[in-house]
């Protein structure tokens, strides 16, 4: 009687088949996004954080800079009233970490009130 050779096992196909599988995948995993490369990185972070507190015609800015660049900030007032003057105030320098507080007031009541950020 002739015996026919028995097919190969399954587990011995399984490492073939593993590499064959990584070697078509290892291009794709490894590979760097076309866009990514074309990108330009971020700019820097910038600008302090600032709170504005207007309690009756008096205004307060408090800003922190947390960025290690520092930045110029300047508080500016709309008054209510036709006749009240707006005001922008005197540029101050926050350096890396550090706090400023900003004042102001109009005569009567605040319109509006905010801060501006210069490098």
């Amino acid at each position: 009687m002739y015996a026919s050779p028995s097919p190969p096992r399954p587990a011995a196909r399984r490492p073939r088949a593993a590499s064959a599988a990584l070697a078509l995948l290892l291009p794709l995993l490894t590979a760097v996004p076309a866009h990514a490369a074309d990108e330009d990185p971020p700019p820097p972070a910038f600008g302090a954080h600032c709170r504005v507190i207007t309690e009756d015609s008096e205004v307060t800015g408090v800003c922190h800079n947390p960025y290690p660049e520092p930045d110029h900030v300047r508080l500016h007032l709309r008054c209510a009233a036709w006749w009240d003057l707006d005001t922008d105030g005197p540029a101050r320098e926050i350096g890396p970490a550090r706090t400023v507080k900003l004042t102001g007031r109009c005569w009567q009541a605040v319109d509006t009130a905010w801060v501006s950020h210069a490098r």
